[in-house]
């Protein structure tokens, strides 16, 4: 396949040591194309930031002819892997991220560039998330998703996962930023959701072909997270959290931050009560979104869809009405209730059945609808 020239320059200016994206961008502004800048200008050491070490690689003519030769043939493995490379002057470069502090002069997609053209929220959070943040993570995806906004988060383990498996189980499109190149399966763990997210949303990076997952590599391209949604919701966050960095970013973007509620005892939700003590949009469900961004329209009543509550006996109800979204065990749910413990086993394993509690390690159990 051929790619136009502008972006073997693009991608040969990216190639060359010492050149990150925003200097990228201001040699790009001030002598209109990267083309010109791999000329040489000849009045490139008078623009200020502009070092006589950095005029001196730029004007090394066998330095750019290596870089060029690296970027056909990067060309040619994305070819060979069928991955898209956008620059800033493709018409399919998502325009959210031109006006972003920083803007990537590269996006490596693997997936439909379709979903970059959807309305997006972010949904991010811990690492180590709790089973109720997961639980929190994919039903709000799953809801957003199915109201046909897209999902943007990191693949990385804990609430990013959730929310991308959310949103593919909700039947809508996701995008996946990841903090390596393209073609590095980070979290190893993670192949096949990637696979998953590649077939029915969108992989996109903007590092290199076989760029290692670096530790700085992962808060840079979270301002591309923010960058491509209008809005941020951040479920579960210590107070030290990578995710709250993305919400500062959001906020300098110009985009509304969310924050999940959590167990005012836990560590794990610190970060997002501190959120909301700040001004962030308390969000308990996809509606609240939906709201806030004014998207609700023909599609608001899927945010939040109702099924028919099981059938319940007497004592099933009473049961369920005793239990939290929090974890119980067996003898507190028996003082609770007032139940004995024969007649609590069965109850129990007949409210599980019917998908309205879960066991827990520890052989507690918790509610997990609110019908």
């Amino acid at each position: 396949m051929s790619h136009p020239q502008a972006v073997e320059d693009w991608l040969a200016l990216s190639l060359l040591p010492g050149l990150g994206c925003t200097l990228i961008s201001r040699l790009v502004g001030w002598f209109g194309s990267p083309a010109a800048v791999l000329n040489n200008p000849s009045d490139l050491q008078s623009r200020p930031g502009i070092g006589p070490q950095l005029a001196k690689m730029l004007g090394d003519r066998h330095q750019v002819a290596a870089a060029r030769q690296r970027a056909r043939d990067e060309l040619s493995r994305l070819d060979r892997l069928n991955i898209t490379l956008l620059t800033p002057d493709c018409s399919a470069f998502p325009a959210v991220l031109r006006d972003i502090p920083d803007c990537p002069v590269l996006l490596y997609c693997r997936g439909s560039l379709a979903w970059l053209d959807q309305p997006a929220v972010a949904v991010i959070g811990s690492r180590a998330a709790t089973d109720y943040g997961r639980r929190v993570a994919t039903r709000l995806a799953a809801d957003l998703a199915a109201c046909g906004v897209t999902i943007v988060s990191g693949a990385a383990y804990g609430i990013d996962a959730a929310a991308h498996r959310g949103a593919l189980t909700g039947g809508g499109g996701t995008i996946a930023v990841l903090g390596c190149g393209i073609d590095v399966i980070y979290p190893r763990t993670h192949a096949e959701l990637l696979e998953g997210i590649a077939a029915q949303g969108l992989v996109l990076s903007e590092y290199p072909l076989g760029t290692p997952p670096e530790a700085f590599r992962f808060p840079a391209r979270n301002r591309i997270i923010s960058g491509l949604a209008q809005a941020v919701v951040v479920v579960e966050a210590t107070e030290k959290s990578g995710s709250l960095i993305t919400s500062r970013l959001a906020l300098d973007q110009g985009r509304e931050v969310f924050a999940v509620p959590g167990r005012v005892d836990s560590p794990k939700s610190a970060g997002a009560h501190r959120l909301i003590q700040q001004g962030a949009h308390l969000v308990a469900n996809a509606a609240d979104v939906l709201e806030a961004l004014s998207w609700g329209g023909k599609n608001a009543g899927a945010a939040s869809p109702v099924c028919p509550p099981p059938m319940l006996t007497e004592l099933e109800h009473r049961l369920l009405m005793v239990m939290e979204v929090y974890p119980l065990d067996i003898d507190a749910l028996a003082r609770a209730s007032g139940l004995a413990g024969s007649e609590l086993q069965a109850l129990l394993l007949t409210l599980e059945l019917k998908g309205l509690i879960r066991q827990v390690p520890g052989q507690q159990y918790e509610r997990v609808r609110n019908d």
